[in-house]
């Protein structure tokens, strides 16, 4: 009787042992040596060429005959060798679902499924991919809702750009963000709330959330990134002086497109090394804060598209680092602040859809050494075009469309020899389009549409090799289309179009010229021919 009591006692023990061993993974299981490992690979390889068929990435590379699979395209393994660590397809021509069984590879760090066509949801057997440390499927179309709920070792994480992937974010954050360091979730359909989500991400670093459908309140924790993105989405309410504590440590802060309201608080300039703000397209009120003026750091202030007081603070003037400057569409009105051509070191003006009706030439913003880009479209000026623009001899590109400017255009703005794009379109212009344009040899647009303009086209506008995107739509030009504009570019505008309207006597030309024409071909053949 008591060897009976020993043998189920021993029976027992051993039972229960074998359960411990399972529990904690001593006992060898599948996934749990090199060999296994390259089944599961070799499972994958299989999975992903019955899928396609056809232009197949680099994975149906994988050989059998090879011993080991870390010398396969787009494998790494552990530094001993005896592991599968990493798998790389980024940008592999991979679509439909997505393989489910990762999770086979039980020692898989890092997963790169990126820039692919891979559909449907994300497979429940990744949550059990424990070990993953970097999980990249960006730039696919995977749909569905979010539920990683058990990648407690995950660092990084990059589901940008798939458009589809919905519902609320709280089933997977804060569950993944013990160890979370960077996330991208922008470019999808996510909605729901975000202002308590992250409140225990405390490694967390890098977050953008931008294009998506996220509403209600912002989070408040946002001071203690480096880079926030929540641009494009519904989020609402005031930003507060205590959402910028002294120890803000935010190099990027993007809020643009939302409906954010209220003054802009001081306190921002606790972020001391803060590089870009960008708070363009809010609903935000007030006087700008000369606060941001201690901000050293700044290379980028974006302030557009709100209802900022047109008082702009002196002490701007002492962000030396400050490249990019948007204050349009804030509906200024009057003349351009003289304070803009004070700012010597920047490289980007943009001031377009402010109503203003004057100051171009008082203000000084005509002689700032370093600028680039000049935008002033949108407003009400009138009069005739600056010449003194001719002397702005780092000018790339130069939009003065949408005011009232009257008469020609001058022929010294052919004297700017960095201008990549000229748009003068829809003003009052009249006269013919000046032959110096023709020495523009960087000019890639040239926008002239909806004007007065008359004459022929110059044959030296075909001196701008570089010209991609010409529009002369809606003027008053005759005379046959030259053929030394076959030199130009391709486009795929109508851009002779409505000319015929006024003056029959215009020529259109054919696609082959690199120019769209009339849709109306019984005149091609008076188009001249282009030489092979």
């Amino acid at each position: 009787m008591k060897k009976k009591k020993n043998q189920a006692f021993s029976w027992r023990f051993t039972f229960f042992m074998f359960l411990i061993l399972l529990i904690t993974g001593t006992v060898v299981a599948a996934g749990d040596s090199l060999d296994t490992d390259k089944h599961v690979l070799l499972k994958l390889k299989s999975y992903l060429e019955e899928q396609n068929r056809v232009n197949r990435g680099r994975y149906s590379e994988w050989d059998t005959r090879n011993s080991t699979p870390c010398q396969w395209y787009g494998v790494s393994c552990s530094p001993d060798g005896q592991r599968v660590i990493g798998i790389n397809l980024s940008d592999n021509n991979i679509s439909g679902d997505m393989f489910n069984q990762f999770s086979a590879l039980t020692e898989l760090r890092e997963l790169d499924l990126s820039g692919n066509t891979i559909g449907g949801a994300i497979p429940e057997d990744l949550n059990r991919c424990s070990s993953l440390v970097y999980l990249n499927l960006s730039h696919n179309i995977l749909e569905g809702e979010l539920k990683l709920t058990g990648l407690n070792s995950l660092e990084k994480l990059d589901l940008s750009m798939n458009r589809r992937i919905e519902g609320d974010i709280e089933v997977s954050f804060p569950a993944i963000c013990k160890r979370l360091v960077i996330a991208n979730l922008s470019t999808n359909n996510f909605s729901g709330t975000i202002d308590k989500c992250f409140d225990e991400c405390w490694n967390l670093q890098y977050l953008d959330l931008s294009s998506n459908n996220f509403v209600g309140q912002i989070w408040s924790g946002f001071a203690r990134l480096v880079e926030y993105s929540v641009s494009e989405n519904s989020v609402s309410g005031a930003l507060s002086g205590s959402m910028f504590t002294n120890n803000c440590s935010l190099q990027v802060l993007d809020l643009s497109e939302n409906n954010l309201e209220g003054q802009l608080p001081g306190e921002i300039s606790n972020c001391k090394n803060l590089a870009v703000l960008n708070l363009w397209g809010n609903h935000f009120t007030g006087k700008i804060p000369s606060e941001i003026g201690m901000i050293s750091s700044l290379e980028g202030l974006f302030l557009g598209k709100n209802s900022f007081s047109n008082v702009i603070p002196e002490s701007l003037l002492n962000l030396t680092n400050l490249a990019f400057l948007d204050l349009s569409k804030n509906n200024f009105g009057g003349k351009i602040q003289e304070i803009f051509g004070r700012f010597t070191q920047v490289k980007f003006l943009l001031l377009h859809g402010n109503a203003y009706t004057g100051g171009i030439i008082s203000s000084g913003i005509l002689k700032l050494p370093k600028v680039s880009r000049l935008d002033l479209s949108f407003n009400n000026f009138s009069g005739p075009l600056p010449i003194e623009i001719s002397e702005m001899k780092s000018l790339n590109f130069l939009t003065l469309a949408y005011n009232q400017f009257t008469g020609g255009i001058p022929p010294e703005y052919g004297n700017l020899p960095q201008l990549q794009a000229l748009d003068l379109s829809f003003n009052q212009l009249t006269g013919s389009i000046p032959l110096a344009l023709g020495k523009l040899s960087t000019l890639l647009w040239l926008m002239l549409a909806n004007n007065s303009l008359t004459g022929d086209i110059p044959p030296e506008i075909g001196n701008c090799s570089s010209l991609l995107w010409l529009n002369l739509a809606n003027n008053q030009l005759s005379g046959e289309i030259p053929p030394e504009l076959a030199k130009i570019g391709r486009n795929a505008t109508q851009t002779f179009e409505s000319n015929r309207l006024r003056n029959d006597r215009i020529i259109p030309g054919s696609e082959a010229y690199g120019i769209s024409c009339l849709k109306d071909m019984e005149f091609s053949k008076y188009a001249p021919q282009v030489q092979q």
